[in-house]
């Protein structure tokens, strides 16, 4: 596949054969970002036409796909059209290679020709020298917020972004740019404004956007053979290219025949809550499903929490859960995204 003849790797220059062989040995090492990279450009350089991409659950189970290389190279020019970048510009890659942000910050510096510094994907960030373009975890961007102003562009995505540092970004910088996609789109698809947490997603020229017959937002990315991709995120079409994301269907709680999407419930009581906390359904008899609190709190907090919610929240009464669980800690993935599940399991009151 195309390597850009000004494309450089923590400022060496490589050409194919170069750099085919640094790969090789970067394969075998026992350091785990290393051999992730070697892997990857390996694959990247073969003859193959697809690569193999791990898939998180945003369209479903989670699941192995191929996808052409043409469509990562398509991917990479549209975000370089969309960005203003061009070859011999800068980037730092921080993210994990093994997934889908990781590998596409890998191939745009390759085919675009970029001059990329890779370092390890650690939550705090000690960055030198001033960079065109990045992409971070919120979790880096509140860790490194000092950081921030070193780049020209910040893409931030992979988990939501808290109130807090949403405000901290909006009054501080104009270079960062929440962006909404997933492995099956190559990333980024839709962007919008980090400062205000209810503003809606706009689609990147060139993607098309529409919802199915659950409301779940369905997105056609022309380079990209599995397209239209059908999402499992309920959404508000504002126009033929805005939406407004609501939620994951997965999440939604029928109670009482009144939809309840957690995800908005969060985004309203988030700036006066000082536990992590959740909203989730637990069965029952009379309403099928009832709004439950989960917090990561003491269990003496739990009345203080419950007078948060109806302060906040009692404009609707649908809105009100029914009772607040504390427990002692939350679980998380790989990619530093609460899971629902599991931390639903760590309670006995669930």
């Amino acid at each position: 596949m195309l390597i850009h003849n000004s494309f450089r790797l923590n400022g060496t220059k490589y050409n194919r054969n170069s750099l085919e062989m640094d790969a090789q040995q970067w394969a075998t090492s026992s350091d785990e970002e290393k051999q992730a990279l070697g892997h990857f450009l390996l694959n990247w350089l073969n003859d193959n036409e697809y690569i193999a991409l791990h898939t998180s659950g945003s369209t479903g189970k989670p699941k192995e796909i191929q996808m052409p290389k043409t469509a990562m190279y398509a991917s990479a020019v549209r975000t370089a059209a969309f960005f203003k970048i061009s070859n011999g510009d800068s980037a730092l890659l921080c993210l994990p290679i093994r997934y889908i942000a990781g590998k596409m910050m890998l191939v745009r510096a390759l085919v675009l020709g970029l001059d990329l510094d890779i370092v390890a994907p650690k939550t705090k960030l000690y960055i030198e020298k001033n960079y065109t373009f990045t992409a971070l975890i919120p979790l880096q961007a509140n860790a490194s917020f000092d950081s921030l102003g070193k780049f020209k562009t910040v893409i931030i995505g992979g988990a939501p972004i808290h109130s807090e540092l949403r405000k901290r970004i909006g009054k501080t910088y104009s270079n960062c740019i929440e962006t909404y996609g997933m492995t099956e789109t190559l990333t980024h698809v839709a962007t919008r404004i980090i400062a205000d947490d209810f503003k809606h997603f706009k689609a990147i020229p060139g993607i098309g956007i529409s919802k199915d017959k659950n409301d779940c937002l369905v997105i056609d990315v022309p380079y990209v053979p599995l397209s239209p991709i059908v999402t499992r995120d309920i959404v508000n079409l504002q126009s033929d290219d805005t939406f407004q994301l609501l939620g994951r269907r997965d999440w939604v709680i029928n109670s009482g025949g009144i939809k309840i999407f957690p995800e908005v419930l969060e985004k309203i009581l988030e700036p006066h809550m000082k536990f992590p906390f959740f909203f989730t359904g637990m069965p029952d008899s009379e309403l099928g499903e009832k709004l439950i609190l989960l917090a990561e709190a003491p269990a003496s907090k739990k009345g203080i929490i419950m007078g948060i919610a109806r302060q906040h929240l009692g404009s609707n009464k649908h809105h009100i859960p029914k009772k607040v669980v504390c427990v002692t800690a939350f679980k998380y993935n790989s990619t530093s995204k609460l899971d629902r599940i599991a931390s639903r399991k760590v309670t006995k009151a669930i």
